[in-house]
């Protein structure tokens, strides 16, 4: 248990807004926590640092190492804080991988979740937001809407929708009121660049500055809506103001979707590099994925939305100034049993650690890391 600037916060007085994010210290978490700092919350944050950093969290914010899988820490934290809102959006969110790390996928993202929720029932939080992902919706035709029967067709997405349907049933049960929301394919500033899985605007910046061919599955055809940080962290932090948003879900994102070949296009010529590229062996994944908003749009306002242009040119000045990550390798694979090619050589291949590094060092070897979309 490690539990950092913990001092001087109190509800004694009952008109602090205290909230709990969980992955505050990841890319959407911190964010979502700087918003919430704006509009006057005291955050918690609660992270273990396995896929964030320590630098994202804002300064004003308490930070808390240490995982949602850990009950006796999230029982301390509760009793000690007595969260008003809880931001849950710490996950490993990588679809393609999930199918080949089952228990940790399952493990983090819905055992983690339902410690949580319980928690929350039990010290009687007022709302529960929640990140899902429009993997609940496996390949179903676009523009995904809410109304569709989920079919999620991975392990990552089974496990969101798991905690989409505990949270419809906590609320019956038990009055837990909750917000969910379905984003899709975010990027911006603060993304680890260095996750060879997931994020492929992150994925493609990163192997041009480590002077690499960008790596696509298949011819590239595949079409995502690309969505920017800015357009959805304010919408998440400000949700629990709308009492109307109260136990529904939402997609959230961008519109307009473009092939992966185009992205890398528009991310080469932003980094004022040759587009280059490399067509790995396709994989087991959905075609076209992206989704309608009118829903969120007709409860929190209609706004104007970043181009994906303006959006990777932003994130290019962060990324150029913050410099080259090495990609990390997941070597506790538990399938290996029709695992693309490019990532099972990966896993195959010995890592002894250099003098003075210890085992989970080996996770940050480099390399040409394929990308998830």
């Amino acid at each position: 248990m490690n539990l950092n600037k913990t001092i001087g916060v109190r509800k004694e007085d009952g008109q602090l807004t205290i909230s709990l994010v969980t992955g505050g210290a990841g890319f959407m978490g911190s964010h979502v926590t700087e918003q919430l700092l704006k509009s006057g919350h005291t955050v918690v944050v609660l992270d273990d640092l396995s896929g964030g950093f320590a630098e994202n969290v804002p300064n004003r914010a308490i930070f808390v190492r240490g995982s949602i899988l850990d009950e006796q820490l999230i029982e301390h934290l509760f009793k000690e804080y007595h969260f008003d809102y809880v931001y849950h959006l710490a996950a490993y969110a990588a679809e393609g991988l999930s199918h080949f790390i089952k228990r940790f996928n399952y493990m983090n993202n819905l055992i983690g979740s339902i410690n949580l929720i319980n928690a929350s029932i039990n010290h009687s939080v007022n709302c529960f937001v929640f990140t899902s992902s429009i993997a609940v919706y496996g390949s179903s035709q676009s523009p995904m809407t809410e109304i569709m029967n989920p079919e999620p067709e991975d392990s990552y997405g089974i496990a969101k929708l798991a905690v989409e349907q505990e949270l419809k049933v906590c609320h019956e049960m038990f009055g837990l009121d909750h917000i969910i929301f379905r984003p899709h394919n975010v990027y911006g500033v603060r993304q680890n660049i260095g996750d060879r899985y997931r994020n492929v605007v992150g994925i493609f910046m990163n192997q041009l500055l480590r002077g690499q061919p960008m790596t696509i599955f298949g011819d590239g055809s595949q079409m995502r809506a690309f969505t920017h940080i800015n357009d959805i962290a304010p919408i998440i932090a400000a949700s629990v103001n709308h009492r109307s948003a109260r136990n529904q879900v939402f997609n959230l994102g961008t519109d307009e979707p473009y092939t992966v070949n185009a992205l890398a296009r528009i991310v080469a010529d932003a980094m004022g590099k040759e587009c280059r590229t490399i067509q790995l062996d396709p994989r087991n994944e959905v075609k076209i994925a992206f989704s309608d908003h009118t829903k969120a749009e007709t409860v929190f306002g209609k706004r104007k939305k970043t181009s994906l242009e303006d959006g990777v040119r932003r994130m290019v000045k962060w990324a150029k100034k913050h410099g080259a990550r090495e990609s990390s390798v997941f070597e506790d694979v538990e399938v290996m049993k029709n695992m693309p090619p490019s990532w099972a050589e990966i896993v195959r291949k010995p890592r002894v650690p250099e003098p003075g590094r210890g085992a989970s060092d080996l996770r940050n070897q480099a390399g040409v890391a394929p990308a998830k979309y």
